[in-house]
């Protein structure tokens, strides 16, 4: 049996010949054999008692002077015989500060400064091409010395280094880097503990270590000579190890500041592995979501593309592009259950409008708005978190029925939520459920405090999309335009989601139109299970008497148009006042460069949102117009003017078409009354009902 020489610092000899461990210490244990002598039976100890650690070797002394040493695997070692303080001096020998005893094992102190120095210089030597090579070829940290050795902080540097060029090569695994950073993490602990601690403190320092580490409160302090006591400190505690130690030469940093420049380092090598290798989305959908800052951007393009995990890779962009899971520390594979479990959870109804692309397509749309106003600069990190969040999970679990629906039937969800808001309250509650456990839980790094402004925003966000307090939105808002005072956050970014949330006839034709026809097909469902339950059909709900385009016309007239009037106008209000405050010296919440970027964009898919660090300011609009509001592009805008142009010249063909077949209708009814004509006038009738152009009802 052999001592873990890192753990004690040991070494063990056949010969009987003290021997120095490979890390350079002034002990040794003599062994005779290939075995250690055993405890010798001690009135005093009770070996029974003298349990192992699973992870070091525990140290126990009895009254009478017995050291023992109980290793993991159970085995019990004496290690020294000291002699007793009663006896006279003379009864110990020390020629070359060697302490005897009458006894099979001795402890030897050498104290030959040439000797010393000269195995130490050739220890270190040895211990440093070991080291070099371990950090150099293995990734492994189990040959690593320990993180309290001098040699730790130099073997440390190189394998930081060597991680640093495997990164760059992409050869290395998430696992390993992991655990080399737990290592360093480890050791600049150390460094901080060793370089930070003062005399005054020291002592106190040494018994809590002892105390807690090594159990040395066992040891009482007059039962063991002096000698033994600075062997056991410095053998088996940090702190006195590293005291005794203090005049060496050894690695270490030369200030604090080091130290946190060491540990900006790692921080930025987790980070950056732990974005190039969170979710892996593949190269076919990253170059769609290239378009993900375009107004344009085609969410059902993106779906196919993703085998119908959009709101998945959309989810993970946005929130990749804002550094929120760096920010947060949100574990990948935690982020990756969450955004599977809304998916999970947007396609439990099989809806064909509020689905996972629904989800997915407002999250991108809220994005783009706060991008494209620039509002972005004026949250901060939790707030945009939140919002992102909001928009992802605003109809998590839609039962693909109106709020009315559920209170006509008095469904459960209206039950539990007092018709009021039915469906909101429901999306939110189970949204948070669901981020209850620990497997989906994002929120789990979240201070009390951000936690509580994180969950407040996005109830507020998420209630403002029932569309029973639209028209209120809209006029509290309005109100507050035409105020001095500054706009409430929950307030503006309620809207920003509200106007996402309602937006698909604002975007290019193809996507409007087939967001109407998913809409209008769950609209139908809904009315064919209220024609089963015998209850009238809702608005939009009858499959036979609905016309599409008029309906169409009247949502962008009445709803869509004025909300996003309204929108654009806070947005313009909140960002001039930015602006103003920033000028006049009285603020500093974003300034006009600024206002041209978003923040930093940290997406693995798109260019960096920075765009205008590389152009001439003469290509960008100019932020302030001549009376001094905040002006900002508006794709929305020309796409609404184009859409309700197709609606109308659709909603006059069908007229049109209508038209036909009422006069149709008429020419069949009057031909079938007339009993009385000729059998040659009944062919003609027959065929004029027959023919796709209705012809006059008198025959002409």
């Amino acid at each position: 049996m052999t001592l873990d020489f890192k753990q004690t610092g040991l070494a063990s000899s056949d010969t009987g010949t003290p021997q120095p461990g490979p890390s350079g210490p002034n002990l040794s244990i003599i062994q005779h054999g290939n075995q250690y002598r055993r405890c010798q039976t001690d009135s005093s100890m009770d070996l029974t008692k003298l349990k192992p650690a699973p992870d070091r070797p525990r140290l126990f002394m009895s009254k009478s002077g017995k050291v023992v040493i109980v290793f993991p695997n159970g085995e019990i070692v004496e290690v020294a015989n000291p002699p007793d303080r009663a006896k006279d001096d003379s009864t110990v020998g020390s020629k070359n500060g060697q302490l005897s005893r009458a006894g099979s094992l001795t402890v030897l102190r050498r104290t030959s400064s040439k000797s010393k120095v000269g195995s130490t210089s050739s220890s270190r030597t040895s211990i440093s091409t070991e080291n070099d090579s371990y950090a150099s070829v293995d990734l492994g940290v189990d040959k690593l010395p320990p993180t309290d050795t001098p040699d730790a902080s130099h073997v440390c540097s190189i394998r930081l280094r060597n991680l640093i060029r495997r990164l760059q090569k992409e050869d290395i695994s998430k696992e390993d880097l992991q655990r080399n950073l737990e290592y360093a993490a480890s050791v600049l602990e150390t460094v901080y503990i060793d370089e930070t601690s003062t005399n005054k403190d020291r002592n106190e320092t040494q018994k809590r270590l002892c105390d807690e580490d090594d159990e040395l409160s066992e040891v009482e302090p007059d039962a063991v000579p002096s000698e033994v006591r600075d062997w056991l400190a410095l053998t088996f505690t940090r702190s006195m190890s590293n005291i005794k130690r203090r005049g060496e030469e050894k690695p270490k940093f030369k200030s604090v500041a080091h130290a946190i420049r060491a540990g900006i380092m790692v921080d930025r090598i987790y980070r950056r592995l732990s974005s190039s290798t969170g979710l892996h989305v593949p190269p076919h959908v990253l170059l769609l979501l290239k378009h993900l800052d375009e107004w344009g951007f085609d969410v059902f393009a993106v779906n196919d593309a993703a085998d119908n995990h959009s709101l998945k890779f959309v989810g993970y962009e946005l929130l990749q592009k804002y550094d929120i899971i760096a920010k947060y520390k949100i574990n990948s594979t935690v982020l990756d259950t969450f955004l599977l479990n809304l998916e999970i959870g947007y396609s439990k109804y099989k809806n064909p409008y509020h689905n996972l692309l629904h989800g997915a397509d407002v999250a991108q749309s809220v994005h783009v708005i706060l991008n494209q106003s620039k509002l972005v600069h004026w949250l901060t990190d939790i707030e945009i978190f939140a919002t992102i969040i909001a928009a992802l999970i605003h109809d998590y679990e839609h039962t693909g029925t109106t709020n009315n629906f559920h209170i006509m039937t008095g469904s459960e969800v209206a039950l539990l939520y007092n018709d009021r808001a039915v469906l909101e309250n429901y999306h939110i509650s189970a949204s948070f459920r669901m981020m209850k456990n620990d497997d989906s839980n994002i929120l789990s790094n979240l201070s009390r405090e951000e936690y509580k402004e994180f969950r407040n925003l996005v109830i507020d966000m998420v209630l403002a999309t029932d569309m029973s307090f639209h028209f209120q939105q809209i006029k509290n808002l309005k109100g507050l335009l035409s105020m001095p005072e500054s706009i409430d956050k929950a307030k503006a970014l309620s809207m920003v989601l509200h106007c996402a949330d309602i937006g698909h006839p604002a975007k290019e034709w193809n996507l409007h139109y087939k967001w109407t026809n998913q809409l209008l097909e769950e609209f139908f469902r809904q009315g064919d299970r209220e024609k089963e339950l015998g209850l009238p059909f809702s608005p939009l709900c009858d499959r036979s008497g609905v016309l599409v385009a008029e309906s169409q016309i009247g949502f962008i007239d009445f709803i869509v148009d004025p909300s996003f009037q309204v929108m654009s106008d806070m947005l313009e209000k909140i960002v001039s006042n930015l602006l103003k405050e920033q000028r006049s010296g009285s603020g500093t919440s974003i300034n006009e460069d600024q206002a041209y970027d978003v923040k930093k964009d940290k997406s693995t898919s798109t260019t960096s949102l920075h765009s205008s660090s590389g152009s001439s300011r003469s290509s960008t609009p100019k932020l302030l117009g001549s009376d001094g509001k905040f002006e900002f592009l508006k794709p929305w805008l020309d796409h609404l003017v184009k859409n309700k142009q197709i609606w109308k010249e659709r909603a006059a063909k069908d007229a049109e078409e209508r038209k036909k077949k009422e006069e149709k209708g008429e020419n069949t009814n009057n031909n079938n009354s007339d009993t009385s004509s000729k059998t040659s006038d009944v062919k003609t009738n027959d065929s004029q009902a027959n023919s796709p152009i209705p012809l006059n009802p008198s025959g002409k």
